[in-house]
């Protein structure tokens, strides 16, 4: 894992801070950040794609919500929130056209969506949402989403978004995760103070149909493909283009004021802690309230200053975008939290809460920096998966 220490503001700052150290003055403690790569060249995001695309997507179908902390940390209420400097803001792209509304009065947004990925052997998802970056190919979550919390740090195998997805279907495609960004408490100490990622990912991959073709032309095919009995089928793969070209992007934001309206959706799935399940996980679903205006902790998790927000959301909705300023019309917003963990704060094991680390500076400094990284298409101008 490749580890930087970069303070706020680039070269300015560093000159800054060494002038500083130089001339006996205390130097200000810089953010950490920690980046690593996922599919770092074509080969290895084709064998991604050939992964869950094979069998007719049976993988993603095979996929289960990932809860890495059943049950729920008992969250406190605790200060205020300190802002590290002057708010900002990265407006969003893609004015969207309207989509079937799968909730009452809102209309969901095009950005969001699942990621998949394999830990411990086992297939599991998170939900995410496409934000705004320079290249239109970044791909917003929760930290544990990305990085193992169990290895204190490894990246999650076979990473993938999959906007809009549902029961199989890739509407927009599939995007393979090429360089993780995430801030290096959290990657390598699991705080969830810092629970969030930034994932860019390459260009989106569909796919025009299924041909059925001879044995020897089966045998030949080194993409997505499948046989019954004697008969056999290949995928064939197109590319689509960029992310946010196809979805839109939500905005950044950050050292906001708490206290405002946000909107917060996700794929919530897991039961309760009493074993009430209801939500499906097969389709989207939204939370919207105001955010307390006092941080809730949690020593157990290193939480010291998290968001919180009323609700009953369920694990799987982890990693959903917390968006303020949303439009129902334009389905766009300002990216301002995403879904971290889960509280049951009256204890009737019922999830009751759900919190967001506080986007502050640094979280805006390790968005610009994977916001800057381009990624590329994978898949040639004939259809050809690069290999």
């Amino acid at each position: 894992m490749k580890h930087s220490l970069l303070p706020l503001g680039g070269a300015a700052a560093v000159t800054t801070l060494l002038a500083t150290t130089l001339a006996g003055g205390t130097a200000q403690a810089a953010p950490d950040w920690a980046t690593d790569p996922m599919a770092k060249n074509n080969s290895s995001a084709v064998s991604v794609i050939d992964f869950w695309a094979a069998s007719n997507f049976a993988a993603l179908k095979k996929a289960t919500v990932y809860n890495p902390d059943p049950g729920g940390p008992k969250m406190k209420v605790g200060g205020g929130f300190s802002p590290d400097g002057r708010p900002g803001t990265v407006g969003p792209t893609g004015s969207q056209k309207p989509t079937p509304s799968l909730a009452k009065n809102v209309n969901l947004p095009r950005t969001l969506g699942k990621v998949f990925f394999v830990v411990d052997g086992q297939y599991r998802w998170c939900s995410a949402t496409s934000v705004q970056g320079k290249y239109r190919n970044l791909v917003a979550t929760a930290g544990h989403c990305v990085y193992d919390p169990g290895s204190n740090g490894d990246t999650l195998d076979k990473w993938v978004f999959v906007p809009g997805y549902y029961q199989g279907k890739t509407p927009w495609g599939i995007y393979v995760g090429k360089s993780a960004w995430t801030h290096y408490d959290f990657a390598n100490y699991e705080d969830y103070d810092k629970d969030y990622a930034f994932v860019t990912v390459y260009n989106g991959v569909a796919f025009n149909g299924v041909k059925q073709v001879t044995k020897k032309e089966y045998a030949g095919f080194s993409g997505p493909k499948w046989s019954r009995g004697s008969h056999y089928y290949i995928l064939l793969s197109k590319d689509v283009g960029r992310l946010g070209d196809n979805v839109g992007g939500q905005g950044f934001t950050w050292n906001q004021k708490t206290g405002k309206t946000v909107y917060v959706f996700g794929y919530p799935q897991a039961p309760h802690p009493d074993g009430d399940k209801p939500y499906s996980g097969v389709t989207p679903k939204y939370v919207y309230g105001k955010t307390s205006g006092k941080e809730y902790v949690s020593a157990a998790e290193k939480v010291e200053e998290h968001v919180g927000l009323k609700g009953a959301f369920t694990p799987g909705a982890d990693g959903g975008p917390w968006l303020t300023q949303y439009s129902s019309a334009r389905r766009l917003g300002y990216l301002n939290g995403v879904t971290s963990l889960f509280g049951d704060q009256d204890q009737n094991d019922r999830y009751d809460l759900i919190t967001s680390p506080y986007f502050d500076g640094e979280t805006a400094e390790i968005y610009r920096k994977a916001s800057g990284v381009w990624s590329g298409k994978i898949v040639g101008p004939n259809g050809e998966l690069y290999r």
